[in-house]
């Protein structure tokens, strides 16, 4: 009962005209972007994090939570009628997608897209309202050495569970945790790596970073790609599938769910490794199984739900932990030490209203990102149809002007322009900047846990595995380098990447 009550609670939030109005437009932005190729959630939310300065908390997170999720919906339009995945957790959608829309079939695809987020997306809300107050009741126990292990664990799984090389994933992380170092020193107060610049007293500004890496990357890249698509917009036909069809999907829906709802908890996995995961499974247990690559319609309902619930389930750990699972989730982080609010289990007890409005208002989100994707159709191949080199001068502009408004230097707007060029640079050797944005957010804490651990245990190290919580973390952190380091799962593991 306590729960539900707790729902009603942030229902009565969420319900609210103002919060109303900023998960309305955080869906609607959130489906834009996830249906124009090269604009994806964590660009957008990074060039709307010093906008948020003005809101309240709770408006701010349940818009900033929209476009996240409404990013899922959004891209699977792309992936089936362009072949070009708008969001990366649709990449697996192409594959059936498109070949349903290349047989005429375009409009069941999106119709089942939509409707299996849906239901993903509502039964994921239910496993946060149920699980996560009773992990931020456990976190509430962990000390210093409980927290260093944690954060240890999510960048290890983050560097696991990312795309291509270990060594530089594991280089990122270690750059972005060098980055992160800059600034005073929280004990002795002196000023590290600030090569002289008043600026940098206060570290590097973590929206400066955003927009570097995923905001004037991304334009740069994208401007070296050939944006000419066939879209299949005359072959669309009717949006909802048939009743055949849906029977067919629900059971494929139900397991995509679970498995996505479970894999989106887990650090640096979330909704690509979600939707990958549930297609693989589907093309395993389906049958008959070879209709799978060739246009079958549980080669589209299995991925999209599975990205969805993995995307929401994502919140999981950084409402109730603080530790992000992915680079939107550190955009958020960013969003609540922008309002002031330190993210971990003190949330729920301090701030119910931001953290049962902001599981409530998923609810909300999702019914209004059914209501917008199938009426809209239209609309999102209208958009398909824009040239990317229109719409990147916007995107630089806004990224140039949300780095400046957060303190009003211009130094700040040289640090995105530096930072752009060492990104771009990493990228071209195929270095992935997730792993380095965690290592941003996480590296100062890590730190931070680590000397007070020290200081309160008189220099004891004994203390990390002599704690339960903390021991057991670091053994799962040493099963899974071994894992990794064994032949036939490191094999597996670079097969799902290159499928």
């Amino acid at each position: 009962m306590d729960t539900l009550s707790h729902l009603a609670f942030g229902l009565g939030v969420a319900l609210t005209w103002q919060n109303l109005a900023y998960c309305f437009a955080g869906c609607l932005l959130g489906t834009m972007v996830g249906v124009l190729p090269g604009v994806g959630p964590v660009t957008t939310v990074a060039m709307l994090l010093p906008f948020t300065f003005g809101l309240g908390p709770a408006p701010a997170l349940i818009m900033l939570a929209g476009i996240y999720y409404g990013a899922q919906y959004g891209g699977s339009t792309t992936a089936i009628l362009v072949n070009i995945p708008g969001e990366s957790s649709s990449v697996v959608t192409t594959i059936d997608g498109y070949q349903m829309a290349r047989n005429g079939q375009a409009g069941p695809a999106l119709g089942i897209a939509a409707i299996g987020s849906f239901i993903a997306g509502c039964f994921a809300t239910l496993v946060i309202a149920y699980f996560a107050p009773p992990l931020a009741e456990i976190a509430l126990n962990f000390g210093p050495a409980d927290y260093f292990s944690l954060m240890i664990l999510g960048l290890v799984a983050s560097v696991v569970l990312a795309r291509g090389s270990l060594i530089k994933a594991i280089a990122m992380v270690c750059f972005g945790i060098l980055l992160g170092l800059v600034g005073t020193d929280v004990n002795s107060g002196a000023i590290r790596f600030g090569f002289g610049r008043p600026e940098l007293t206060d570290g590097i500004g973590f929206v400066a970073l955003a927009m570097a890496f995923f905001g004037i990357t991304d334009v740069l890249l994208n401007l070296e790609q050939n944006q000419n698509q066939d879209v299949f917009a005359a072959r669309i036909g009717r949006i909802l599938p048939s009743v055949a069809e849906f029977r067919q999907c629900m059971p494929t829906i139900g397991r995509s769910t679970v498995l996505g709802s479970i894999l989106g908890i887990l650090p640096g996995g979330g909704a690509l490794l979600a939707s990958f995961a549930a297609y693989m499974l589907e093309k395993k247990i389906a049958k008959p199984p070879c209709s799978f690559g060739s246009g079958d319609i549980r080669g589209v309902a299995a991925p999209e739900s599975a990205n969805n619930a993995g995307a929401q389930t994502s919140f999981i750990p950084m409402l109730t932990l603080g530790v992000p699972s992915n680079p939107t989730m550190a955009m958020m982080i960013g969003a609540l030490m922008i309002q002031g609010i330190t993210p971990g289990p003190g949330v729920m007890n301090e701030r119910p209203d931001l953290f049962w409005g902001l599981i409530a208002s998923m609810w909300v989100g999702n019914l209004m990102l059914l209501v917008l994707n199938l009426p809209l159709v239209g609309l999102w191949i209208r958009l398909l149809s824009i040239p990317y080199r229109m719409m990147f001068p916007a995107i630089f502009v806004f990224c140039c002007i949300g780095a400046y408004s957060v303190n009003s230097e211009v130094f700040d707007i040289y640090t995105v322009a530096a930072l752009s060029g060492v990104g771009y640079i990493l990228l071209k050797l195929d270095c992935e900047p997730a792993p380095m944005v965690l290592g941003f957010v996480l590296g100062p804490m890590l730190e931070e846990n680590l000397r007070r651990t020290m200081m309160i245990s008189f220099g004891d190290a004994s203390v990390f595995v002599t704690r339960p919580i903390s021991a057991a973390c670091l053994v799962a952190t040493v099963l899974v380098l071994v894992a990794m380091v064994l032949p036939t799962l490191r094999q597996k593991r670079d097969e799902v990447m290159v499928e």
